[in-house]
Formats: structure tokens, C-alpha cells, sequence
């Protein structure tokens, strides 16, 4: 069975896997590596060779410009001192004890073993946000486990390219520390400017099939221009996605948004798959070509690995928590986060796609490569299956479980909505004005009326019902030939968002699941 065969296999495998995850209130990353471990037992399996340089690029990039546009600077500034710590602080004490071990356990060169604790250092958001987007915890907590994704993704790629350079160059000369110094400013401001330079750009393709396009070359192009500059790529894309978020979001094309949204959320879903895909061809590789002895101590340390990254994600989290706490008590002020919320902030540590994307970036000629690899995907295998799995559970018994409240909170939000949307219809008194202020009124009465939250209240079924009848109709068009194919597809689209927009995300969570 040869790669893309296999890809096509564990393709329709990821597709099951993510219906049952769906319902199952499970991350559909856990049923990925668990996957991935099936792809490693059977027979036969193929082994690829994996341009180092590529992995980086085909799955850093994208998954790091996804994650940063999401999360623009003016929220990172409200959140900063938790950010801090997890980004930095959690990072190097993560880093530090592994690469310790490392050296002084597996016998690792100190480099090499900084490059591993790099590696297996920053969380993967995608698996938390995966289970806890079926609940409602805390808005705080939500945003810092996000926006500390994305830093400890930053942080530990910097340190994991810091000391690889310095394991290819056989130590810290002159030339590398000049390269170091001047790549991490110099990332951010490529990544500024980009971000300018796009945003001009985008205004002569949105709304086209090419601004879709353009959107991957872009980020693509970024990160190969800044490696050639011999700069922070990491940086420079966080930077780039950041800026655009921060500059144009709400102004940008409504089409163009929808359409990249879930264009991303695709390939970023994909890229996850061939991810763990490799993992599996990669770990059967690693695993058969090592003796019994080796093998035995390989396991060994990788165990070791899994638990020290765990115990160092609670000392962190709670550590910083009750710290926190302690200070803002004495200067008589409320505490930002309970004890229960950083004991889930520290089962939030599962790792994925940066993880696995930097064990297969090392060299072939890496120092105990195999060790560093299989301690790798030990470390995202463990986490995403064991903390992965309970993760629902610890957050009923934490009491941290806000579905209602969340609800109730959505809806109010919606109803202020909507009378910034009246308060502009003012002194307005034609019948275009009038049918916009119903439908707007309509919202407001979800806010004093919590029936009309229910995604089957009177008013959703009839709209429902009429857009039915619509698109039955434009049926009938079109079997009669009154329509052509574009002006059936016009058509059908209006129809599409009308059903949309009488329909919110949560209803139509609530009815999939019905």
C-alpha cells in the first residue's frame, strides 16, 4: 500500500473517527492518535522518506496562521501576565527538565536534549477546544488556554530552532549568535510588514476563489522568505495574522470570511491527519530497527518524558494560580482564576501537530534521533489519550460546566446586537426600515423571553418551514428549466444564508445531536 493509498485509507478512517468523537463528546485528536497507532501495527505498512525542511513549513505554517488571526493583539494585552507564564515560563521549565533528563539519562549532547524538551514542550489547543467547544467553561479560561497555544507554540519553535542550529554548527560561535540575535526582531517586522503588504492585496481578489488561494501562498511565502532571510519564520507568521486580525476583521469581506474560515479549518484539519498518519509509519519504522535492550530503554525514557511533562504543566498552572491569588489578596482585589480553573488549565496540556511537526523536522544524522522521536509521539499519544479522553469528566466534576449560563449569556449579547442595529434605523420610516426593524425585534425578544432561545421556538419553525418551501421550489425550477446553473446556485446561496441566520451555531449543534 503505498502513501497515498494509505493517506486515502486513514482519510475515511479520520472521517468515521470524527463522527464518533462528535458524539461521543471526545477530541477528535485522541481518535487521530489513536489512529495513528493502528497505521503502525498493520503489516506491510510503507515507510517515506520526509524532507525535514517541508515538514516545518507545510504544517507549522498554516496551523500557526489559523491560530494567531484568531486571537488579534488587543486580546493578548488583556490576558498578558497568564500568557507570559505559560508561553515563557511553562515552555523553559518544560524544556529545562526534559532536556535535562535527557542529557543525563539517555545521554543526549545538551543541545540535542534541549532540542527535545522543545519539542515536546508546547500544548496543542486543538484538542482541548475540541471537547470544551461542546461546553461553556469560563470565557477567561477558554481564552488563555487558546492564546497560550499559540505563544507556547512560538516559544518552543524559537528554542527548538535556536538549539538545532547550534547542534548542526557543533556549538555557539560568533555567526550563530549574530543569527540568533537578529532573528526574532527581525521575524516580527517581516511579519508586520506582510501583514500590510496582504492587506492591500487582499482588496483585488476578495470575494474570489483566488483570495482563497492567495491566503495559502501567502503564508507559504512568508514562511520561505523569512527562512531565506534567515529569520524568526515562526514569528513572522504569528506576526503577520495578528496584525491583519487586529486591522481588519470586522471591515473585511462577509463572503470572503465565511469562505476562509471553513477553508481553514479543512486543510488544518487535514494537515492533522497526515500528521499522525506519519507518526505511525515514522514509530513502526523507529521501532523495528531497534534492538530489544535499546528498545526497552527507549520506552523506558519516553515514560519518564510523558510524566515530567505532565507534573511540570500542573507546577506551572497551579503554581502561578495560587501565586496570583495570594497577591490579589493582599492587595484586596477579587481572584482572577479559582484553584478548579487551573487544575483544568494543567489537564489542558495535551500535545499534536507542533509536537509531531518538529520530530519529523530533525536531520537523519541527529544525535539518538529515534530516542527523541519515539519520546515525542510517546508524549502526544499519552497526553492526547489519557488527558484527552477525561477531559469532559474533569470539568463536570470541577463544577466548571456553563452550558446554561452560557446560553442565557450568548442570548443577551445577541439582544444588544441587536439594538445597535435599531438604535442606526432611527428616524428611518420607509417599509425597507420597518421589515428590518421586525427582524431585528424579533432578537431582542430572545433576551426577555428565554423560550425563544430553544432552537425549535415558534418563530424558528416557521422560518424554517418557509425556507423549506423556497428551496422545494427552486427545485422545481430547475427540473423545469426556468433556472441555468449559476442563477440555481445564486439562488440556493440566498436561500443557504437565510437558513443560517435564523438557525444559530449552538441550534444547530443541539439538533445534529437530537
Amino acid at each position: 500500500m503505498n502513501f497515498f493509498e494509505s493517506l486515502l485509507l486513514l482519510m475515511l478512517v479520520a472521517v468515521i473517527l470524527l463522527q464518533v468523537a462528535r458524539r461521543m463528546h471526545v477530541p477528535y485528536p485522541s481518535m487521530l492518535a489513536m489512529a495513528g497507532v493502528l497505521i503502525a501495527l498493520i503489516p506491510g505498512t510503507p515507510t517515506f522518506a520526509f524532507d525535514p525542511h517541508i515538514a516545518l513549513a507545510l504544517f507549522i505554517a498554516p496551523a500557526l496562521m489559523d491560530a494567531a488571526f484568531d486571537f488579534p493583539l488587543g486580546v493578548a494585552r488583556r490576558f498578558w501576565a497568564p500568557l507570559v507564564v505559560f508561553a515563557i515560563g511553562g515552555v523553559l521549565v518544560t524544556t529545562a527538565v526534559v532536556a535535562y533528563t535527557g542529557w543525563a539519562f539517555a545521554g543526549l549532547p545538551l543541545a540535542a536534549a534541549i532540542v527535545l524538551g522543545a519539542i515536546v514542550a508546547p500544548p496543542d489547543a486543538a484538542a482541548s477546544t475540541a471537547i470544551l467547544s461542546t461546553m461553556s467553561i469560563p470565557r477567561n479560561t477558554d481564552t488563555v488556554l487558546r492564546g497560550e497555544s499559540l505563544f507556547n507554540d512560538a516559544a518552543a519553535l524559537l528554542i527548538f530552532g535556536a538549539a538545532l542550529a547550534v547542534q548542526s554548527a557543533g556549538g555557539v560561535d560568533t555567526g550563530v549568535a549574530l543569527h540568533l540575535t537578529a532573528a526574532v526582531p527581525g521575524g516580527i517586522l517581516l511579519g508586520i510588514a506582510a501583514a500590510y503588504l496582504m492587506g492591500w492585496l487582499n482588496r483585488y481578489v476578495a470575494d474570489t476563489l483566488g483570495g482563497n488561494l492567495l491566503q495559502f501562498v501567502q503564508t507559504f511565502l512568508l514562511w520561505i522568505i523569512a527562512e531565506r532571510l534567515e529569520l524568526s519564520a515562526v514569528l513572522a507568521v504569528v506576526a503577520c495574522a495578528m496584525t491583519i486580525a487586529g486591522r481588519n476583521t470586522a471591515r473585511s469581506s462577509a463572503r470572503m470570511r465565511v469562505q476562509s474560515y471553513a477553508v481553514w479549518t479543512a486543510v488544518v484539519f487535514v494537515l492533522n491527519v497526515v500528521a499522525f498518519l506519519m507518526m505511525g509509519m515514522q514509530a513502526r519504522s523507529i521501532v523495528a530497527d531497534m534492538s530489544g535492550d535499546h528498545l526497552r530503554d527507549a520506552i523506558i525514557f519516553a515514560t519518564i518524558v510523558v510524566i515530567l511533562v505532565i507534573l511540570v504543566r500542573f507546577a506551572v498552572c497551579v503554581g502561578y494560580n495560587r501565586a496570583y491569588a495570594w497577591y490579589a489578596r493582599r492587595n484586596n482585589r477579587p481572584e482572577p482564576a479559582t484553584l478548579k480553573q487551573a487544575i483544568l488549565a494543567s489537564w489542558c496540556g495535551m500535545r499534536g501537530l507542533v509536537t509531531l511537526a518538529t520530530a519529523f523536522a530533525l536531520p537523519a544524522d541527529f544525535p539518538g534521533r529515534d530516542t527523541v522521536v519515539l519520546a515525542a509521539f510517546a508524549v502526544v499519544l499519552a497526553t492526547l489519550v489519557i488527558q484527552g479522553l477525561t477531559l469532559s469528566h474533569l470539568v463536570r466534576w470541577l463544577g466548571l460546566d456553563r452550558r446554561a449560563e452560557g446560553v442565557g449569556e450568548l442570548t443577551v449579547l445577541r439582544g444588544e446586537l441587536a439594538a445597535t442595529a435599531l438604535s442606526k434605523l432611527d428616524g428611518f420610516e420607509h417599509p425597507e426600515a420597518e421589515l428590518l426593524r421586525s427582524t431585528f425585534r424579533l432578537e431582542q425578544l430572545a433576551v426577555s423571553d428565554p423560550e425563544r432561545t430553544h432552537p425549535f421556538n415558534k418563530y424558528r419553525m416557521l422560518a424554517l418551514k418557509a425556507v423549506m418551501a423556497q428551496r422545494d421550489l427552486l427545485e422545481r425550477f430547475r427540473s423545469e428549466g426556468r433556472v441555468n446553473i449559476d442563477e440555481y446556485n445564486l439562488l440556493l446561496e440566498e436561500i443557504d444564508w437565510r437558513e443560517l441566520s435564523v438557525l444559530p451555531e449552538e441550534a444547530r449543534r443541539i439538533e445534529e445531536t437530537s
